[in-house]
């Protein structure tokens, strides 16, 4: 009797086993396979690079926006734009939600002609080709910072104003 009463509560183990890894098995199962990830593509901070993608791509997923965006034009062609130092990847999704690319993004410092002057902890950065120009990058020092940002500003509305002006008064 005692052999049937092990065997039952062996058995009832055993279902109960089945019943728990057949509910669990969605979850546990191995996701679907992810197609390789092919060479970076590697950016310039405040530049932008083309990339062409398959025809089929109908949507785009950035891991980080603060690094890179990307942009979706006609005919699969993606623009990369450096924000941020670092690395970030993207996912390319055709219609039906399938991934059909994803790659890492490496976002680098500047290759142009670039002097870094330090002032204490306050940093400065000027492009430097051929005479040196206050050139505003991430890591600069605030107020340094944003009096290149409030003069980049100020020269951009005025140049619009200008161009708004000269577009009402027609050609001369």
């Amino acid at each position: 009797m005692a052999y049937t009463l092990r065997n039952r509560a062996s058995a009832r183990f055993g279902f109960r086993s089945l019943v728990v890894g057949l509910f669990l098995w969605p979850v546990l199962a191995p996701a679907a396979p992810v197609p390789p990830m092919s060479d970076s593509i590697a950016v310039n901070v405040d530049q932008a690079r083309l990339v062409k993608l398959p025809g089929k791509v109908s949507t785009i997923v950035v891991g980080n926006p603060l690094i890179a965006d990307v942009t979706l034009q006609p005919g699969g062609i993606i623009v990369v734009t450096g924000k941020g130092y670092g690395a970030t990847n993207f996912i390319a999704l055709d219609r039906a939600g399938e991934v059909l690319v994803d790659r890492i993004i490496q976002v680098e410092g500047p290759s142009d002609q670039l002097v870094t002057v330090y002032r204490g902890v306050e940093r400065e950065s000027y492009s430097c080709m051929p005479i040196c120009q206050r050139r505003v990058t991430l890591g600069d020092g605030g107020a340094y910072f944003k009096t290149a940002i409030d003069q980049a500003g100020s020269l951009n509305s005025t140049a619009s104003s200008q161009a708004a002006a000269a577009a009402k008064s027609g050609p001369n």
